[in-house]
Parts: C-alpha cells; sequence; structure tokens
C-alpha cells in the first residue's frame, strides 16, 4: 500500500492468488465483465500452480484509509509486488513471470506496466496467459526478462544525479539484483531501458525506499530463511545531487487525451460515447483503450447501432471488441458482417492481429458460430494461411484450427517442421491438441513423433508436465481405431532425455573475424532476406537465450532493439568475441569450492544457507545447488556465458541477413506514437 498523490487515498495493490474483497469494490474503472476469453480452452499448470485462481488475476485499487470507497483501477497481473508513483501521477508496478512457463509459447517475462485507468494486462492461469498483441489488454512497457521482482521506488527525492532521480529503481530478489529503468514519454504511454544499478552474489533484495531526510536509498534483504540485512545507498562524486524539477515532456498532450477519455470510466457519464467514439481509431493503443473502456461503462443499447455502422477499420474492431464483451448472442451475426467489411491487405500486421481477436471474442463470449457462420469465416481467413509472420500464424492456427478448416492439420504440421523455435513449436502443437477430426494415420503419426522431439527441448520446472498433457489429451481425441493402429507410437512414451536434441549440424565455413566482416554489412544492408535471417537467428541457437520481437528465450538479454543501440561493429563484436565486453547485467560468478570444484554460472534463487545456480543458459530450469558454507571464493567470470564461433557454420550472405533482422525492428521502436 501507497499514499496516492492527492494525500488522501491509499492505493494498494495485490498479486494474483488475491481475492477482491467481498463485497466488491464500491466502484470499478475496469468493466466487471471479465472472463478467461480462450478460444481453444486453456490448461492448468502441470504442477497445478494456481490451477483454481481465473480472472481478474493480480488487481490495483484505491480506497479511503478506514477502508471505504473502494474503487478497483487495474487487473490482470500475475504477481506485482509492489507500486510506484511517478512525479507526474502515472502509476507503475514490476510483474512477475511464471518462471516455470519458461520455454513455452504462453511464458511472459517480468516487466514494468503502466497502471492506467481500466487496464488489464492479461494474466490467465497455466497455458492462458494472453499475447501482448490481444486489443482486449495492454503490453508493457519494459520486459526485463527472467527473475523475481519485489520492491520499486521512484529516485524522486534522492541526492543523486539528475539520472538516477529520474529513473524507476526495481529490485529482482531471485538474482540478486537491483536496475535502474530509464523511462522515456512514448504517446500516452512510455517505452524504457534499463540497466543494472548494484548487485552481490547472493542480494535477496526485498524493498527499497528513499529517505526523505539525508536522500539515501535504503534496501532490505532476507526471505526464505535467507540472512537478513539492512543497507543505506549513498552517493558522493562531483554530479550535482540538486533536486530534480519535474518538467511536462512533449507527450503530456497526449496523457491529457487518456486522461480525459480515463474521467469517464465509471457509471453516469452520459456523454461517454460521444466523447470516447473519435478515439476507437486512434494510433496510441493506450488512447484506444481507454475510450473502449469508456464504451463499456455504458449500456450497450446506446452505441451497439451505432458501433455495427463504423466504416474506420480500427474503430471498427475496437467497437467489435467492446461489443462481444457487453453483447448479446442474436448480435452475433451482424458483428460477423460488420467484420466483414474490413479487408485484410488493408490492415497492417497488429491490425490483422486485433482483427483476428475480434473475430475470436465473437465465438467466446456470444457463442460457438453455426455451420454458415463457419464456413463464412473460414473463407475469410484459410488463404492466408500460412503467412510470413509469425504471430500471425500463430493466431490463424488458432482460429482455422477451432472452425476446424479444410487441411489445417496438414498446414499446421508443416509450420511446426520448420518453426526455428520451440516456442513456436509448441504453441502449434497446442492448438491441434483438441482436434478431433481432419487427420491421417501419418499426420497422427508426425504429431506424436514430434513430442520425442520436444522432450529434447529445455525450459522451466513445468516443461516437461506441460508437454506430457497436451499429448495425452491429443490421444485421447482419438477414436478406438486410430489409438489401436498407432498403439506402438502411442504407448512409446517420450521422456525427458539428459541431452538437448541437436539440430543437424552445419557444416563448418571458416572462422569469421570482425575486421572481415564490418564493411560488407554495411555494404549489404538493404534488400535482405528478413526471413533468412530469422532462420539464421535460430540456426545459430540464439533463440535459445534471447527474445526478439516477442519471441525467444530469456536468458539472455532481449536484442529487438539492438539495431538502434549498436552499430555493426559492436554487434559482430558482441556475437564473435562475446567475452570482450560482458554486460555487468548477464556476467556469470565463478564459484570456487572448499574442496575444489569449480561452478560458473549465474544465482537464480536461494533457500536457507543453498544457493541454487544456473550453469547452463540453454536451461535456465536446471540449477547446481551450493552451501554458503561450501564456498571458499566467488568473483566474476571472465568468460561469457554466449558461446563462441555462433557464425563459423554461416555463408556471407547468411550473415548480411542476419545482421539486417537483427536490424530490422530498431526503427519501429524508436518511433514515436503518433497523435493523430
Amino acid at each position: 500500500m501507497i499514499v496516492s498523490p492527492d494525500g488522501k487515498t491509499i492505493t494498494i495493490n495485490a498479486g494474483n492468488s488475491t481475492d477482491l474483497p467481498d463485497p466488491p469494490p464500491d466502484t470499478s474503472r475496469v468493466p466487471l465483465n471479465w472472463a478467461e476469453d480462450h478460444l481453444l480452452g486453456r490448461m492448468p499448470d502441470a504442477r497445478g500452480h494456481n490451477a483454481n485462481r481465473f480472472a481478474p488475476g493480480g488487481w490495483v485499487a484505491k480506497l479511503n484509509p478506514d477502508g471505504s470507497d473502494m474503487e478497483l483501477i487495474s487487473t490482470g497481473y500475475r504477481n506485482q509486488f509492489d507500486i510506484a508513483f511517478h512525479p507526474n501521477g502515472e502509476l507503475f508496478t514490476y510483474d512477475a513471470d511464471m518462471e516455470w512457463d519458461i520455454g513455452i509459447s504462453w511464458y511472459r517475462p517480468t516487466r514494468i506496466c503502466h497502471v492506467t485507468s481500466g487496464s488489464e494486462f492479461g494474466w490467465r492461469n497455466g497455458t492462458g496467459k494472453w499475447p501482448e498483441y490481444y486489443p482486449d489488454s495492454l503490453p508493457g512497457v519494459v520486459d526485463i526478462g527472467p527473475g523475481s521482482p519485489t520492491g520499486i521506488v521512484f529516485g524522486t527525492g534522492a541526492r543523486f544525479p539528475a539520472k538516477y532521480q529520474r529513473s524507476l529503481f526495481i529490485a529482482d530478489w531471485s538474482f540478486g539484483i537491483v536496475y535502474t529503468v530509464n523511462l522515456t514519454p512514448n504517446g500516452s504511454t512510455f517505452t524504457g531501458t534499463f540497466e543494472r544499478f548494484m548487485t552481490a552474489a547472493p542480494l535477496p533484495v526485498t524493498d527499497m525506499v528513499i529517505h526523505p531526510g539525508d536522500g539515501a536509498l535504503y534496501f532490505a534483504i532476507g526471505g526464505r530463511r535467507a540472512q537478513s540485512g539492512l543497507y543505506r545507498v549513498s552517493y558522493t562524486g562531483s554530479e550535482s545531487t540538486a533536486p530534480v524539477t519535474y518538467v511536462p515532456d512533449k507527450m503530456a498532450p497526449a496523457r491529457a487525451v487518456r486522461h480525459r477519455l480515463e474521467t469517464l470510466h465509471g457509471p453516469g457519464h452520459s456523454d461517454a460515447v460521444k466523447t470516447a467514439w473519435p478515439y476507437l481509431a486512434h494510433a496510441d493503443r493506450f488512447i484506444r483503450f481507454a475510450a473502449r473502456i469508456a464504451l463499456e461503462h455504458r449500456p450497450v443499447a446506446e452505441w451497439q447501432d451505432r458501433a455495427l455502422r463504423e466504416s474506420r477499420p480500427r474503430a471498427l474492431i475496437t467497437a467489435m471488441v467492446a461489443l462481444a464483451r457487453n453483447g448479446k448472442p442474436p448480435v452475433q451475426r451482424r458483428m460477423i458482417d460488420a467484420l466483414g467489411r474490413i479487408n485484410w491487405n488493408d490492415l497492417d500486421t497488429a491490425g490483422k492481429l486485433e482483427w483476428l481477436r475480434a473475430h475470436a471474442l465473437t465465438f467466446i463470449r456470444l457463442g460457438a458460430p453455426n455451420a454458415e457462420l463457419r464456413r463464412t469465416v473460414t473463407a475469410r481467413f484459410d488463404s492466408h494461411y500460412p503467412a510470413r509472420d509469425p504471430f500471425l500464424n500463430r493466431e490463424l492456427c488458432r482460429m482455422l484450427v477451432y472452425l476446424e478448416a479444410n487441411n489445417v492439420v496438414g498446414r499446421t504440421l508443416a509450420l511446426l517442421a520448420k518453426a526455428p523455435t520451440q516456442e513456436e513449436q509448441i504453441h502449434y502443437a497446442y492448438c491441434l491438441r483438441n482436434l478431433a477430426r481432419g487427420w491421417t494415420l501419418d499426420q497422427r503419426r508426425e504429431y506424436l513423433g514430434w513430442f520425442h522431439t520436444a522432450m529434447g527441448h529445455r525450459g522451466g520446472a513445468s516443461f516437461g508436465g506441460f508437454l506430457k498433457n497436451i499429448r495425452d489429451v491429443a490421444i485421447a481425441t482419438m477414436d478406438d481405431d486410430e489409438r489401436t493402429k498407432l498403439a506402438e507410437v502411442i504407448e512409446a512414451v517420450p521422456t525427458q532425455t539428459a541431452e538437448p536434441v541437436a539440430a543437424p549440424p552445419r557444416p563448418f565455413v571458416q572462422k569469421w573475424t570482425v575486421d572481415e566482416l564490418v564493411a560488407a554489412v554495411d555494404a549489404h544492408s538493404t534488400g535482405r532476406d528478413l526471413e533468412r535471417g530469422r532462420a539464421m537467428f535460430a540456426g545459430t541457437a540464439c533463440f535459445k537465450c534471447h527474445r526478439f520481437a516477442g519471441e525467444g528465450g530469456s536468458a539472455g538479454p532481449d536484442l529487438t532493439g539492438v539495431g538502434g543501440r549498436f552499430n555493426a561493429r559492436n554487434l559482430l563484436e558482441s556475437i564473435i568475441e562475446p567475452s570482450k565486453v560482458i554486460s555487468d547485467q548477464y556476467e556469470a560468478t565463478m564459484f570456487q569450492t572448499t574442496s575444489g570444484r569449480t561452478v560458473v554460472g549465474r544465482i537464480a534463487n536461494l533457500h536457507g544457507d543453498r544457493l541454487q545456480i544456473v550453469t547452463d543458459m540453454l536451461a535456465p530450469g536446471k540449477f547446481t545447488s551450493l552451501r554458503r558454507r561450501d564456498i571458499e571464493a566467488m568473483a566474476p567470470s571472465p568468460l561469457s556465458m554466449m558461446p563462441e564461433g555462433l557464425l563459423d557454420t554461416l555463408e556471407r550472405d547468411e550473415i548480411f541477413d542476419l545482421m539486417a533482422y537483427l536490424r530490422s525492428r530498431a526503427a519501429a521502436l524508436s518511433a514515436p506514437t503518433s497523435l493523430e
């Protein structure tokens, strides 16, 4: 709980195992119509964690000091431990991942979320976590990666240099790190970067505060029987520590638009529809979301017909999301017809994903389509599957499996066979699990055979259990004749292998150096094959540890925006000579034991006097356990956990495509959101 900026109310924050108070809040900025909203259903965590916890998930509310007048502000978090107000009054939190999901398509890293009025961040238990591109939720503003979020605080009032006074300090208990997050206004929300502020091995940070008297940062450590302590961080140096005065930034007008819409998040605003409607097509996603929430607080009869007549594609999609969540089954046919006025080729990738989700919500909320509607919607999407974009393929697969489209099995198995990431493969396997019709015996055999390969992949603690459960569901959909004819492959139960199943080795090309490639990379940077670049990113095992454009692992840094921060030489050096400069955010520690044993890795967990060390970035769920009393010495490792020689099996043109792929997302990420 923290004091709200008004100085009169308390803002309270609770994770996903916490029920909303009974009776419910007096008012809610979040429409009280949440649901699980899964087109193909969900499966609970394979180890049973939170199996019976459903929406709304973690929540944030505001109330008076005596507990009265509780107002629900935001929902859909995994386990946000703390909240903090920016000097401009905006609220932020640091939400947890579900580390047992690492390596699976529904894994979401720890992230900084901008807690706006009426917001929903899409946590659902087990396999049900929403991808961040769903228009009925909001994305995080900064992805941090694996960890265990605890306390957060803005540096406001610290006697630190200006950079740190503006930063959001966040604590990761698991890896023992305090980060600073530097937020940059972007439209009505923010983007950001983060860097390591301090660490130790171990440093189980639980909470932090800026002392109003001495301006120092105080933080506590402890938990799970680990050593407790209280520390103070102060600054000595030549930089000015004069208080930084908050000055409204150039994006303040966009936030003012969102704030105006947020005043309509509740009952009694008769002008809400008129005021919000123009913003349903706004380029800024947070403004568009705020406009839809204002709409959903009004009786659906006020705006249903207007929604069905809407001609602007983006506004129509937004309005249909609202209508699916609030309408009645008889309107479903009219909604499908209205969505049919949109042309696939007139939408960008984000628009196509939102269009697919709007269709899905009409089926989830208003009922399964009849045969005629199935044919109509199947014809609308069938020719576009497969697509070039991996996330479009994921959602097209989800939709066409639901509709039981002709040959969806064959097309999906083809995608599964060539998918470069294990996460993408698992998504296709998961979507096919409930499909009972449309299979040949050979396709069933190919599908079941994939699970033997998949058991060689690596992930979190629930990884193997999820694969087993998906396979069990798929087998249960078969008829007796299929089970008899496939008895041999069904009975050959896959098990987690000791070592990952390796892809066929690529032949050695040459030992590439930075100097011989850097000039050529710049000279061949245009007209490249980005699809092949993505394949090379997978072929060199980069996806195993790094995320790029929302897919891949999280053991290493997210590389989505790397092309905007580094030139060709920097990028090549980080790949070819990974130990030359090791980021202190990802450096390993070398542990020397009293028995003479050496262990190199990162502390990922601790309990009492035991440290759990990740020694292999490709197996983030596998730990080496060390007792404190057995550790004789610790020091930073001079070697990167990233292997060398990753480019040595690539031809020159393949390297050019890989580098173009790494640079491909930088421009989109750096562009501010339009205020149009």
